[in-house]
């Protein structure tokens, strides 16, 4: 169904091609899933698929891309649009209607499809999707994860051969991404749909690949069977890590295999403990504080008498499903929403009341689109800016750069930046202010393993020099890896809170990969079973 021959992608500015070499078959009603480092060219070949690239995006493309026939050098994306179905990695950017339900029929009335066909498949997207109860609603009132949905439901509905996904998942709390995975597989399986995947959160969706095409920055592609893949690749979800670590071949990809080979692991641990972590009750210094704190958005009612202290030094979680609230709360924290009743105090002031650049120095937001904090003409000129804002030294925010995503390009345009560069941009430029608290809306989106890695370590210093940390995020891993204390929020009111452990092991729809595999025992990380082997020793 799609061929690439001998493809690679050169731009203008860039010292080396963003891909070449590949030369590889994806057969029809497959799942073709693409891994690799942030930056090593996953949007790019999607690109090359549905026409973007060159087209849209320039550069020049070398080799041949061939889907369904179609030589997608001859074809515009428009005239590919009943053959393949795109969805980028951020939603609006594809939205062209005003409502859930006119965006799910635009599709196919710029394809000329009758009234009665387009009504039926509106209403088999809308419940296939679970989103027939927002199909009046404004696609500016939605929240991330809810756009994310509507976006692809906007492609199911021209019924397309090939589906091109970039980081579809990303943005959907861990329920909501299983039900557009089930989606996606039985387009495969029934329909005999073809998909081609871009993900970072591979612990979602490594199980459901036929194929994986690893790309790595300075050597060739690979594609191979996923457990084979995962045995090398530089980016792998935990269940592999654990695999790794306790030497099982082959990899279990699962929960379901690694539970199955987990009794010898779970035996070795008993008895033993990961260190304690901080109380969620911290002592340090109130930084925030949210009472009794009700925020409308139009009609809707967002936060219903929500309670929250933050302290410094404490690195809090904040968790729940799409559209419960959470991106609401943190606009109402740096003064977006004013309350309709309860207060918000930020170090004695209150955030709608108070000059943003007076605001800037106690409190700092990485939205979830990070273009909105950038306004540079290249990385060098924003990282600069950010330097001055701050007071900082000249080279700060660069620094910061540089330690999340090693290699980002100083002259590049942020507009032309991937998402996750883009996001890495946008942390540093808040990281450099080094509010007292720091606020981060999915802060991993797009980022791959290595660079949450390093975005977790950058935090933790942070928290230890007395900063604190709320980061709204639908990643149980990075909550389990990151967080002293996780807060659920459900339908504008927090229904949980407490340490980490304590919360996430006890939800099945929060609790991290290695809890489910070694449950009942304590374990979140693998980090966590690393050093408890290692303290164990080989003989235990």
């Amino acid at each position: 169904m799609i061929t690439f021959e001998q493809v690679g992608v050169q731009y203008a500015d860039a010292e080396a091609p963003t891909i070449e070499g590949v030369d590889l078959t994806v057969p029809e009603g497959e799942l073709c899933l693409l891994v690799g480092p942030s930056g090593s060219g996953k949007s790019t070949l999607l690109g090359t698929v549905s026409g973007l690239v060159p087209h849209f995006t320039g550069g020049v493309l070398h080799g041949r891309v061939t889907v369904g026939g179609r030589d997608t050098r001859e074809h515009r994306p428009r005239e590919l649009a009943d053959l393949v179905g795109t969805v980028g990695q951020d939603p609006r950017a594809h939205f062209v209607t005003d409502t859930v339900e006119d965006e799910l029929a635009y599709g196919m009335e710029s394809l000329g499809l009758p009234s009665d066909v387009m009504r039926r498949r509106v209403e088999e997207t809308l419940d296939l999707l679970g989103l027939a109860e927002l199909r009046q609603r404004a696609l500016g009132s939605l929240s991330g994860g809810q756009q994310q949905r509507v976006a692809i439901g906007s492609v199911l509905t021209v019924h397309p051969k090939v589906l091109v996904l970039d980081e579809p998942t990303s943005a959907l709390d861990p329920g909501a991404a299983e039900e557009v995975l089930a989606v996606l597989q039985r387009l495969v399986h029934d329909l005999g749909t073809t998909v081609l995947m871009a993900e970072h959160r591979l612990e979602r969706v490594v199980q459901y690949a036929d194929q994986v095409l690893l790309l790595t920055p300075g050597a060739p592609p690979v594609l191979g069977e996923p457990a084979e893949i995962m045995a090398h690749s530089p980016v792998h979800p935990p269940v592999v890590g654990l695999g790794r670590l306790a030497g099982w071949h082959p990899l279990p990809l699962t929960v379901r295999d690694a539970r199955r080979r987990a009794a010898g692991l779970r035996a070795r641990l008993d008895g033993h403990r990961p260190p304690a972590a901080p109380a969620a009750s911290a002592t340090g210094t109130p930084l925030a504080t949210a009472s009794r704190l009700v925020v409308r958005r139009g009609p809707v009612p967002a936060l219903r008498g929500v309670d929250l202290t933050l302290h410094a030094g404490t690195i809090t979680a904040l968790m729940g499903r799409n559209g419960a609230g959470k991106s609401t709360l943190l606009g109402a924290l740096v003064g977006l929403h004013a309350p309709a009743s309860g207060s918000v105090d930020i170090g004695g002031r209150t955030p709608h009341r108070t000059r943003p650049a007076e605001l800037v120095r106690h409190v700092g937001l990485v939205p979830q689109d990070p273009r909105d904090l950038l306004y540079g003409e290249s990385v060098t000129a924003e990282c600069a800016s950010a330097d001055h804002d701050a007071g900082a030294e000249p080279g700060t925010c660069r620094a910061l750069v540089e330690r999340l995503l090693p290699g980002l390009p100083d002259a590049v345009h942020p507009r032309d930046l991937s998402e996750g560069q883009r996001l890495t941009l946008a942390l540093a430029v808040v990281l450099t202010a080094r509010p007292p608290l720091i606020l981060l809306d999915e802060p991993t989106r797009g980022l791959d393993y290595a660079a949450k890695a390093r975005l977790v370590e950058i935090l933790r210093g942070l928290a230890a020099e007395g900063h604190g940390v709320l980061l709204a995020t639908h990643d149980v891993e990075l909550a389990a890896e990151l967080s002293d204390r996780t807060a659920v929020l459900a339908d504008g009111e927090i229904v949980a809170d407490g340490p980490t452990p304590e919360v996430v092991l006890g939800s099945p729809a929060f609790a991290p990969q290695v809890a489910k595999i070694l449950a009942p025992g304590p374990w979140l990380t693998v980090r966590q079973v690393a050093g408890a082997l290692d303290r164990i020793g080989p003989d235990a």
